[in-house]
């Protein structure tokens, strides 16, 4: 039988109202292994009303030694429970077990790390101005369903240490370790209603949020569609807003490379996660010197891949649904049809227990593809690389700037001061040098352009959930 999850609010498990459930589904099977109670906006508004109640009757936002207190002991529970939500996170989202389990304790990191900084900031600017930072309220946070527990720790740690009270919304399809957060912060010691999660659609709950006058501050991250939605609502108040939106980022490979070391950066860029991650090096840009040599190791390394079902701890797992196995063929399909030379991979493996397929896509590489074709303008969030040839820097940038994200990218070099004056005209929040997918937490993520809006970690990230508050004396 199926094991059922409820909603969190108001510090309890409580059914949607309407009774509503919705299935949770492996995507290396494709089967059903857990329902959900599916949040409606009456059970949306509960959420809201709870909080907006703990914020302004509780002694949390006022009370940084609690909020320290409970964000380090839910860090500490994350660590004792590292096993059990991992393994719920695979069967959620698919992701390899090692993986899974090295997001816990990211996770777990995450909360403790702003547990140091829930200390009152403040800053005298001379001897009549101080500044102040004073909690937002009530900050919502939608998250999506490709890193689900720690995709939820960017916006729930910060929102917390900063005295804020949450109402969390996981994705309907990856609820499960979102949901056990209410329960975590709870034992941890947590106040009644300072952290709720409800599970829902998006169009519903999500919209909920996002409009709500109650609600004082607005995180989500998915595509940017989306995104300007959720800003268009948040409009109704003109709450804060911090977007993550989508990505097509520019993997640079320069003719000084250490070509094996870029080979398999280049390869985790793009498969890791089944290239359902919004920084995914999904456009690789290759001079026209080294092109085929790189190829010839890439086209190697890519089809070294093991394939397979989470557990069994594979290079690459599924994808996440039906619905986004057949986004990923179709990108293919007008790959093939727009001209560009499939070098690699391009159809849906075969793989399931007991007869029952999953959503498996071969890992897959385009060659000889243009700029303006749709496989290197739209983001694809699948498993699904095109390589770009440029004869010089200035071409290499003008490719990378291209597209109307911005959110990441990288470059390749054994000249450091000079992949840095590459990087630095790299129009994207964060660019890597010789590495790929790195987001320390003190450090601040987030895009440019159509990628977002704001920024997450550290203390850039910490600030997006306080208000300023200048004090002067005459």
């Amino acid at each position: 039988m199926a094991t059922h999850y409820k909603l969190w609010i108001n510090g309890e498990w409580a059914e949607a109202e309407s009774g509503s459930v919705f299935s949770v589904i492996n995507p290396a099977t494709g089967s059903e292994f857990a329902t959900a109670s599916a949040a409606k906006r009456v059970d949306a508004r509960k959420a809201i009303d709870a909080a907006r109640d703990a914020f302004d009757n509780t002694d949390w936002s006022s009370s940084p030694p609690l909020r320290a207190s409970v964000l380090q002991k839910a860090a500490d529970l994350l660590r004792r429970d590292v096993d059990i939500l991992a393994r719920t996170e695979t069967l959620d989202n698919g992701m390899p077990i090692g993986w899974a389990k090295r997001f816990v304790l990211d996770t777990a990191d995450f909360f403790e790390y702003f547990a140091g900084l829930t200390r009152p900031l403040e800053e005298q600017l001379d001897e009549h101005s101080t500044v102040f930072y004073e909690p937002v309220g009530v900050a919502a946070g939608i998250v999506p369903w490709n890193l689900p527990l720690k995709m939820a720790s960017w916006k729930v740690a910060p929102a917390l240490a900063a005295g804020d009270t949450v109402v969390l919304k996981p994705s309907s399809q990856t609820p499960l370790t979102t949901l056990k957060l209410g329960e975590i912060f709870h034992l941890a010691g947590c106040p009644d209603g300072v952290m709720n999660v409800i599970a829902g659609q998006g169009s519903v709950v999500g919209a909920e949020l996002a409009g709500s006058t109650k609600v004082d501050k607005v995180a989500f991250t998915g595509g940017t569609e989306t995104g300007k939605e959720v800003m268009r609502l948040a409009s109704a108040n003109l709450k804060k807003i911090t977007l993550e939106c989508g990505g097509k980022s520019a993997n640079i490979i320069l003719e000084d490379a250490d070509i094996a070391k870029a080979v398999k950066g280049a390869v985790f860029a793009i498969f890791f996660n089944a290239g359902q991650v919004c920084t995914a090096g999904s456009r690789l840009l290759l001079p026209e010197r080294i092109h085929d040599r790189f190829m010839e190791h890439l086209i190697r390394e890519t089809e070294k891949l093991r394939i397979g079902d989470g557990f069994d701890d594979p290079d690459m797992g599924p994808v996440i649904s039906a619905g986004q196995l057949e986004n990923d063929l179709e990108y293919i399909r007008y790959g093939i049809r727009d001209g560009a030379k499939l070098v690699s991979g391009g159809k849906r493996l075969d793989i399931g227990a007991g007869g029952v397929s999953g959503f498996f896509v071969e890992p897959t590489v385009f060659d000889d593809v243009a700029p303006d074709m749709r496989i290197a303008q739209e983001e694809i969030f699948g498993p699904v690389l095109s390589v770009l040839t440029y004869g010089d820097e200035d071409e290499a940038i003008e490719i990378a700037n291209g597209t109307k994200y911005g959110l990441a990218g990288a470059v390749w070099s054994k000249d450091i001061p000079h992949a840095k004056q590459v990087a630095s005209r790299i129009a994207a929040g964060t660019v890597w040098i010789n590495t790929y997918h790195g987001a320390p937490k003190h450090a601040p993520f987030g895009g440019y352009k159509e990628s977002g809006i704001g920024r997450e970690l550290g203390m850039h990230g910490l600030r997006e959930y306080l208000e300023v508050k200048h004090i002067m004396v005459g």
